[in-house]
């Protein structure tokens, strides 16, 4: 099975080329079947000609409608030619691609789980105590919405079977915020979803760095339970923070 990495991006010239340089290692390209999607909403500094360069698709929207991650997630899997599809934010760096694929292909390919999403650490060279305890309970927590039938998984990582994706109607596009949980609480509906206990992911820690943690959760909370109640966000625009 060809696996699609689809890569939302906006202004991502800062933390893109270190997710590239990962995912371009010679040794992945001559181990797994893979491409990498490019996904960007009309980025002004040099986001395109780095993706370009890196990349195997490059879709860039320049129709004048502003695109927000549900959408630009959506536009990256129209081009997608793999059998699962891998959602990823361009702050993201793995631990270990090949182990993760790896992980994919014993574990989550020819199984009968549709979905799959892992834990999700800061930066391991920008980590501080507070970010440690914070992914600590929430890492615990999405886990438990997962095994409890309500399916979570965060947009750093979300993987999902072609077929699925297309048969759920892939991201709400209406949702400014809380499109991850929608689409996974979805796909729990329709199959089992697998969380990755002992994998994760690191991601850039700049947003709770600028708005603090409290006011981060508060934001997730909110919308997460408009979503669930309304089927809509509190958020018109997720503000991005590069």
């Amino acid at each position: 099975m060809k696996y699609s990495f689809i890569i939302p991006t906006l202004n991502e010239e800062k933390l893109l080329p270190g997710l590239l340089d990962q995912l371009n290692g010679p040794e992945l390209r001559g181990k797994y079947d893979f491409e990498i999607i490019i996904s960007d909403g009309g980025s002004a500094d040099s986001t395109i000609e780095l993706a370009l360069r890196n990349s195997d698709i490059v879709k860039i929207h320049t129709n004048g409608v502003k695109q927000n991650i549900p959408a630009g997630r959506n536009a990256g899997a129209k081009y997608a030619s793999g059998d699962i599809l891998f959602f990823i934010n361009a702050d993201v760096r793995f631990q270990n691609v090949n182990d993760f694929l790896k992980y994919l292909d014993k574990n989550f390919k020819d199984s009968d789980y549709i979905a799959m999403t892992c834990k999700v650490k800061v930066f391991p060279w920008e980590e501080k105590l507070s970010d440690k305890l914070f992914h600590s309970v929430y890492n615990s927590y999405f886990r438990l919405l997962n095994i409890v039938g309500v399916g979570m998984g965060r947009g750093e990582c979300q993987v999902v079977k072609k077929e699925v994706f297309a048969k759920v109607g892939g991201y709400n596009e209406q949702l400014a915020a809380g499109e991850d949980f929608d689409l996974f609480r979805r796909i729990q509906k329709a199959g089992k979803i697998l969380f990755a206990n002992d994998i994760y992911v690191y991601e850039s820690p700049r947003r709770y760095r600028k708005f603090g943690y409290a006011a981060v959760t508060a934001t997730w909370m909110k919308n997460g339970l408009s979503v669930f109640l309304k089927n809509k966000s509190i958020n018109k625009e997720w503000e991005q923070v590069r």
